[in-house]
């Protein structure tokens, strides 16, 4: 485990930089989960350090495989000085958390809600997980064990996150970007939806 996450660790500041700062989160019956804050001009990034010590199991499955299925890291990205977003540590932590926690398996275009705004006064409680490979790239770990995939989170609006559930994030992803959508904006209005 310690080993896995110093490699994620390393990958992460190869693709981010060296961190300004990181908080520690344990919750009852669950590994830590770290967040680290970088920051690139005007962009804070968030990632998680702790959800990829394990690796995701089908919530089906009877036992959990203790090496093998999906792991993988989540980043959130947003313009710095418009929100209090350093308050993202926690939500993050429990969002990392929750494979261990409520057996759930983080892929892309999954919608992942806890339940409160991100930050204090967001006009987000819900994010859209993205696709691997853009900021950092995926860490091959060593057979049988997965990569490790480092998952952008996209704030959602709750009119978004219901129109989402209807059309598909590959619907949604499309109406941001038609529309020009800033998703790095802490205060952004909602994507036309009409």
């Amino acid at each position: 485990m310690a080993d896995v996450l110093a490699l994620v660790e390393a990958r992460l500041r190869t693709g981010l930089g060296e961190p300004d700062a990181r908080a520690a989160v344990t919750f009852l019956g669950t590994d830590r989960v770290e967040v680290l804050r970088f920051t690139d001009g005007d962009v804070v990034r968030y990632a998680t350090l702790g959800m990829s010590a394990q690796p995701m199991a089908d919530p089906t499955a009877v036992l959990a495989d203790p090496v093998k299925g999906p792991r993988a890291e989540l980043v959130l990205s947003v313009r710095a000085g418009l929100a209090d977003t350093d308050k993202v540590l926690r939500p993050l932590a429990v969002l990392a958390a929750s494979p261990q926690v409520e057996g759930l398996v983080v892929a892309p275009g999954a919608s992942l809600d806890v339940g409160d705004p991100l930050w204090p006064g967001a006009p987000f409680t819900s994010v859209l997980v993205a696709e691997s490979g853009g900021l950092v790239e995926d860490l091959d770990l060593d057979d049988p064990m997965d990569p490790v995939r480092f998952l952008p989170l996209l704030p959602m609006r709750p009119n978004e996150a219901a129109w989402k559930r209807v059309h598909g994030a590959a619907a949604l992803q499309e109406r941001w970007l038609s529309g020009g959508t800033d998703l790095r904006d802490p205060l952004r209005k909602s994507v036309s939806l009409d």
